[in-house]
Order: C-alpha cells, then structure tokens, then sequence
C-alpha cells in the first residue's frame, strides 16, 4: 500500500492493543485527496480533524448500551494524495481491495467525494451486487466538470455506469443535465431534502430502505447536513438534514441490509468551529455501534 503521513494518534484515541491490525474489524483510513473542489476549499484537513476530534468521544454508546470500540478500529496512515484525481481512484481501489481481502470493514475519510468511486470499485470486486446510498446536497452525475471525469461532481455518474443502482437522500441541488440523465435512468433513486420536510412521518426512510439491495455501501457528504449543523463543507446548500434524520436513516439501513462499506467525505474544518468534525467522529462511531451489534447481543 502506497501510504504516507503518520497520524500521531489512533481514532477514538485507542492505544495499539486496542488498535492492531491484526485483531481489527475495522478498519480507518484517511484520504487527504483534494485535487477537484470547485467552491470552497479545505477537505483535505477533513480526515485529520475528523481523527482528532473523534478523541473527545465517550467510548459507551447509550442508544446500543455497550462500547463499541472492542470489536477493534484500526487507523490506517493517510494515504498518498499527491495525484491527479484517475490515479487517486486507482490508488484507492487497490488499497480497499487489500484490505477486503483480509475481511476489514473499510471507513473512508475524505477528502472530497471522487474518492468515493475508488472504494466503490474495490467493493464491487468482492460482493457484485450492491446498491450505493449516497446521502449528499448534490446528485454528482454530471459526466464530465472542469476538465475531467473524475471530478467530485461526476462519482455518482461513475458509479451507476459501472452498474450499481444509487439511490441519493437529500437532494436539493442539481443541473439541467442531471435532470435529464435522471429521467433516462431506472437505477437513480432521488429523494429530495424537501420531501423529506414535507414528510412529517419516517415514510421517506421506507422509501429509501425500498429502493436498496441486500447489500449496500453507504457515503456521506457532509453537505447532506444543513449548512447551520455542517457550516464547514466546499459546497453548501440551504434546507440540509439533521442529525437525527440521517441517523434514523443509516440505522434503519444497518438493522435491514448488509452494509459492505462506508465513506465519510467533503468536510472542510473551520478553525476554532469542531461541532462539525465532532459529528463526523460520531457518524463513523455510531455506524460501527450499529455495523456490528450481534458481537454484543
């Protein structure tokens, strides 16, 4: 694995026998990739601040009544991210599919969300079929965006041409072109933000649990939230979820399918504002709590 960049400490600030590699069902790696943002800048700090703030975390979940932390999370080095954005994939891909072969849960911390398609690709060696449920602001299917096809509004548009159906929660800001491409798909599911205001019952999480295969990869842009929760992400957008709805929804998805993977991209940290980066922490957190229930039953 092509990695650099030490951290100075572990998630959830986990000593090494906590934290082997060996003995690890999870695993954390940091991707500082930021090559292709076309607003605001700063997701190459998200994975660091996310790691750092994750140290401030109490290690007992009081929703499952257990710590999660003793199935074992391992903090992988953040990974080289100093190429061009169809090298990064390429990069990324072959590390997760590494790491799958030795049976590890992969949480991927970005970065900006190209490098969702890297994970993906890796994830699509190992299990085939399985949908992609991609909580984001944006739809990402554009097919090509300030000169390449890797662009970070483009990783969904990658993915459902490989084959994998999406389906996207939160959505409240997409192009014209999008749209139409949309209306030629039937493995786009698009559940907007305002839909989901308009729902005063959990309906919307059984439409989208409806949509999804039995297994499912999961990522999060941190734009999903709205930008008074999540003010530090490049692309803001008015009218976002909150903290309780999307974890309503990743819980729903972890008690109903086999989550493969998960990524957590698009954080860009604001000095002296760690509510976000906390949250993120929490987010990887409590979908390990949830990934591996049955180990504490």
């Amino acid at each position: 694995m092509s990695k650099a960049n030490f951290l100075p400490f572990n998630f959830l600030g986990l000593d090494e026998e906590e934290s082997a590699f060996d003995t690890s069902k999870v695993v954390i790696l940091p991707v500082p990739f930021e090559r292709t943002v076309s607003f605001g800048r700063g997701t190459s700090k998200g994975p660091h601040s996310i790691i750092y703030a994750s140290r401030s975390l109490e290690l007992y979940d009081d929703e499952l009544g257990y710590e999660p932390h003793h199935i074992g999370i391992h903090t992988l080095s953040e990974l080289e991210s100093n190429v061009d954005p169809a090298q990064m994939v390429e990069s990324l891909s072959e590390v997760c599919t590494d790491l799958l072969k030795d049976n590890k849960f992969i949480i991927t911390l970005g970065g900006e969300h190209s490098i969702t398609y890297g994970a993906v690709k890796a994830h699509k060696k190992k299990h085939e079929v399985f949908s992609v449920l991609n909580i984001d602001a944006h739809c990402d299917l554009r097919d090509s965006y300030e000169g390449t096809k890797f662009n970070h509004a483009c990783v969904m548009r990658r993915i459902v041409e490989d084959g994998i159906p999406v389906t996207e929660v939160g959505i409240r800001s997409y192009s014209i072109e999008e749209a139409e491409f949309i209306k030629r798909q039937e493995n786009i599911k698009i559940i907007h933000a305002r839909e989901i205001n308009e729902n005063k019952n959990d309906k919307w999480v059984q439409d989208a649990l409806s949509t999804l295969l039995p297994k499912v990869y999961i990522s999060i842009d941190m734009d999903g939230f709205d930008p008074s929760i999540v003010p530090g992400t490049g692309t803001p957008e008015p009218g976002g979820l909150d903290w309780y709805q999307v974890i309503r929804l990743i819980r729903e998805v972890f008690y109903s399918r086999e989550v493969v993977g998960l990524d957590i991209v698009e954080l860009a940290p604001i000095a002296g504002i760690t509510g976000p980066d906390v949250l993120a922490a929490k987010l990887a957190y409590k979908s390990v709590g949830y990934k591996f229930r049955n180990s504490f039953d």
